[in-house]
């Protein structure tokens, strides 16, 4: 990505290319890929499901202006909304991630891939609608293949390139993911992606303000909604012929690099295929920023020592990674659930406490509390430099963390460690059973238990989804 200089139109930067080209030809994918694609989809779709009983939630979704109706429009699952497909994708992308409970990628940069899911579903739902002449509907392997390149580019990314530390984002990247698959569900060509994606990369990025102390709250909980109805805008216009800017990241001094990643290239750490989605991180045994799943397994193991004798301990010893430490690690006051879901120190008081962690826990019903500030109050937190060393090793990625209970007099628990999360690759056979309990009650907060079973059934019947088109199984998620 060499800076340009004079007026000539230059060649699109590499990237936006690579990409382009990835959507237009993808090299084939895995057999586990489509398989853990279609765990994906039901897992997600359950968060979202779930989302629906949380009123603070709820009273963002809808068309922009009430009563506005939209002939055909993409439904929003759950509800009876049938919207433009920007105002889709934002109400999809908002259920999706609420609960901070659907799944996670973690490397240099961190997200949530299944995020794209809100740009997809609404896209896909909305050409299947109101489809070209002798076009038939788009199917659910179209939507399968659609998420395993969103994954695939937001992920790849995220390996080497960290937005955070320079202030920014990570759901610039759901914008820059589901941009190219939406123009490419959209129909549009090589050139219209590319400068779709040109677009995408402009808007420049989110700043990670509203993720942390002391600014905390729930933009959190709907900028990726944000990210994915801005992608769906730019790849409608680029299907009308809007033009790009082929150096948007090279550029010098106003490019994306010189701009606001300090000059740095962004790089492809490895070739576009189907990495992520046979690696992906799901959010099992209780929804809680990812950093910390790992704390709270230690914490429930911990649970039974500890739930009688909470006033008697001296301290906790928290041991984690530096990415926890930078994003987690939060002491003083908390003021609002997305405050509490982000603080290492809370979900493990919760886990020592309650045995367990869900969605309510973060609520001000149980903050109110007064053992959880008491326990954590107590709660040391140190770095352990394997754990973070190896959370970046391509081969291990583990999410390490260690939790040990002193008492006043002088007792003490074992350490307890765990380092790969129930949603970690490693742990599959494990998990994905998990994975369908989990899903089962989310689905059924808000559908009858036929329902729920016929799309859980058709999740895990690779032949029946892959073959049904987008709108039928759309019907399957309306009350």
């Amino acid at each position: 990505m060499s800076p340009q200089t004079g007026n000539a139109r230059p060649p699109p930067d590499p990237l936006l290319a690579e990409i382009a080209d990835y959507v237009c030809a993808p090299p084939p994918f895995s057999g586990e890929a489509y398989e853990t694609a279609r765990y994906c989809l039901l897992d997600t779709l359950g968060c979202g499901i779930l989302a629906l009983g949380f009123p603070a939630c709820a009273k963002l979704l809808g068309p922009v202006v009430p009563g506005t109706i939209v002939p055909n429009g993409a439904r929003v699952p759950g509800t009876r909304h049938e919207l433009d497909p920007v105002t889709a994708a934002f109400n999809i992308g908002c259920l999706i991630r609420w609960l901070d409970f659907n799944d996670t990628w973690l490397a240099a940069e961190w997200g949530h891939p299944s995020d794209n899911l809100g740009a997809i579903l609404a896209v896909a739902d909305f050409v299947s609608r109101t489809p070209a002449p002798n076009q038939p509907p788009l199917t659910m392997r179209a939507v399968l293949a659609a998420m395993i390149q969103a994954h695939e580019i937001q992920g790849v990314l995220a390996l080497q390139n960290s937005f955070n530390r320079v202030g920014l984002d990570h759901v610039l990247l759901v914008r820059v993911a589901s941009t190219a698959v939406a123009a490419r569900l959209l129909g549009g060509t090589r050139e219209q992606i590319i400068n779709a994606l040109s677009n995408a990369w402009a808007d420049g990025g989110a700043l990670r303000v509203y993720r942390h102390a002391p600014n905390t709250g729930s933009r959190k909980s709907w900028a990726a909604g944000d990210a994915t109805a801005r992608a769906v805008q730019h790849a409608l216009m680029a299907l009308k012929n809007e033009m790009g800017y082929p150096s948007v990241l090279s550029a010098k001094t106003w490019g994306f690099c010189d701009a606001l990643f300090g000059s740095n290239p962004i790089r492809l750490a490895r070739p576009l295929g189907c990495h992520v989605m046979e690696n992906v991180l799901f959010k099992i045994s209780f929804p809680a920023e990812f950093h910390a799943q790992t704390a709270v397994e230690a914490a429930i193991q911990l649970h039974p020592r500890v739930k009688d004798r909470l006033a008697e301990i001296e301290r906790v010893c928290l041991t984690t990674h530096e990415s926890a430490l930078r994003i987690i690690d939060k002491q003083g006051p908390l003021h609002n659930p997305a405050d509490r879901d982000h603080c290492l120190q809370y979900m493990a008081a919760i886990g020592l406490i309650f045995g367990e962690l869900s969605a309510e826990h973060y609520e001000d019903k149980t903050a109110a509390d007064p053992r959880i500030d008491a326990l954590r109050a107590k709660m040391v937190v140190s770095e352990d430099k394997r754990y973070s060393r190896e959370y970046l090793e391509p081969d291990k990625r583990s999410i390490a963390n260690a939790v040990q209970i002193f008492f006043k007099n002088g007792e003490r628990t074992e350490k307890v460690e765990v380092e790969y999360p129930v949603g970690h690759r490693r742990r599959r056979a494990e998990g994905l059973p998990l994975l369908v309990k989990k899903a089962r009650e989310n689905l059924a907060t808000h559908f009858n238990a036929p329902q729920t079973e016929r799309i859980i059934e058709l999740c895990r019947n690779a032949a029946a989804l892959e073959n049904l088109p987008v709108p039928e199984f759309v019907n399957y998620l309306i009350p």
